[in-house]
């Protein structure tokens, strides 16, 4: 166990663990359901884990801060709405500045997540609850009980579903799993490397530390909700552009299910640990089983439920007992590593 934690961090391992429960999932449905590998499958689950896993690092971006985002899914659907709305009125709007359009929408939103949460100190799951009501409603009035229909929307948006990067036989790489991954692979860069993805790591582990130690924590806050707003914008189009046809209920429940990926990814619910890739695989093991169950007639849609639910549970109970202890065990064979290395250098001193 000791050599395991000195080369790989508890975030690493539990990565590790993720990726051969996918494998387990993968194994154990395949016995159970007729045909269960298919190219239909695969890019039914590709197209909606691409959502999903966006929202998702948006969530780890205000839980890396020891906050919540329950506002995500009605930012995903006032945005696909009214995006979806004025695209219907403007079809030659350029695609570039529709998804501006809802990344901005998006961010404004989060903004005004970020002022109450950061500036007036007010909890994170009031605030956002709050928002997930006021935006919802927002909607339902804006909406005027309309519908967007796909036939209404230009041909560049309802065909980008099915646009492919590359195929390998019958297995396509959709362009919104690209998105996905660009997403992905940017802020697992920007938390590893950069300077504020470090400070959201140092605000969340030791919130009084951080101050102490200089760091405008209300500012990174901030900008970890507009960031989060941003991404759901962002989802926002991704969603209009797979279903095309758009209610008031558009998005209702995708703050769950990205909750539910970024705990079984092994992002902390109490701040300061977790990974881009950690939430990306969360939302492949979330969409993965939610699909698969769909597949399985013994299992009812309230099992399936019930079945989120346990595993959000099971994940923060592992995290809490288990990863806890992967974290000191690897804090102290860092230090014992350090004292070892330490030694040479103090009798060459002496």
């Amino acid at each position: 166990m000791k050599s395991l934690m000195r080369r790989f961090a508890p975030d690493q391992i539990r990565e590790l663990v993720l990726l051969v429960l996918i494998a387990v999932i993968l194994i154990f449905f395949n016995s159970q359901i007729p045909n269960y590998f298919n190219a239909r499958f695969f890019n039914r689950v590709s197209a909606s884990v691409s959502i999903v896993g966006v929202l998702a690092i948006a969530q780890t971006l205000v839980f890396l801060t020891r906050n919540y985002d329950l506002s995500i899914g009605s930012i995903v659907g006032f945005t696909a709405f009214f995006v979806g709305q004025y695209l219907v009125a403007h079809n030659d709007m350029h695609p570039f500045l529709v998804v501006l359009m809802a990344v901005g929408m998006g961010a404004v939103m989060g903004a005004v997540n970020g002022i109450f949460v950061a500036y007036g100190r007010i909890p994170s799951i009031i605030v956002t609850l709050g928002t997930l009501a006021l935006y919802r409603t927002i909607l339902v009035e804006f909406s005027n009980a309309q519908t967007i229909l796909t036939a209404k929307l230009p041909d560049w948006i309802v065909d980008m579903p099915r646009l492919n990067i590359f195929s390998v036989g019958d297995l396509d790489f959709r362009f919104m799993v690209g998105v996905m991954l660009l997403v992905v692979i940017t802020f697992q860069l920007v938390f590893r490397y950069l300077p504020y993805g470090r400070r959201l790591y140092a605000i969340g582990s030791n919130p009084d530390a951080a101050r102490t130690a200089g760091f405008p924590a209300q500012r990174i806050v901030f900008t970890a909700y507009i960031l989060c707003g941003a991404l759901s914008g962002l989802a926002g189009f991704m969603f209009l552009s797979r279903f095309g046809n758009v209610t008031v209920v558009a998005g209702q429940g995708l703050e769950i299910s990205a909750i539910a990926a970024v705990v079984v990814g092994g992002v902390s619910n109490n701040g300061g640990s977790g990974s881009a890739i950690g939430a990306l695989l969360g939302a492949i093991i979330i969409d993965l089983i939610e699909n698969s169950l769909i597949r399985w007639p013994i299992v009812s849609e309230f099992w399936r439920d019930s079945i989120l639910g346990i595993l959000i549970l099971l994940a923060v109970a592992s995290d809490t007992l288990v990863m806890s202890r992967l974290r000191n065990m690897w804090a102290r064979s860092e230090l014992q590593l350090t004292a070892v290395h330490a030694e040479p250098e103090d009798k060459q001193g002496k």
